[in-house]
């Protein structure tokens, strides 16, 4: 599966939203229809986070390969993102 051009648009476009303390610093992707794109956490701890599209919509995984979350659409990814317990202490 891969990303559409309107879909890292709407990635850039998200984490343009965000406030500048917010736990994502920013993306990469390379290519105009990637497999993956990466999320990158805090300045402080420099985590990469592959984003991946499915059959039913994104899922994020942390280093290791193992789903932290998954939505139909990024909105809904990034909201489920924020929730997750240790990510702004680093753990």
């Amino acid at each position: 599966m891969r990303f559409t051009p309107a879909d890292l648009e709407t990635i850039d476009r998200l984490w343009r939203a965000v406030p500048a303390d917010h736990v994502w610093t920013g993306w990469s992707a390379t290519g105009e229809s990637p497999e993956e794109v990466i999320i990158y956490r805090t300045r402080a701890h420099w985590r990469k986070f592959p984003l991946r599209r499915t059959e039913t919509g994104f899922a994020l995984f942390d280093e290791a390969g193992r789903k932290l979350a998954e939505h139909a659409s990024l909105n809904g990814l990034l909201t489920q993102v924020e929730a997750l317990p240790g990510l702004r202490r680093g753990d």
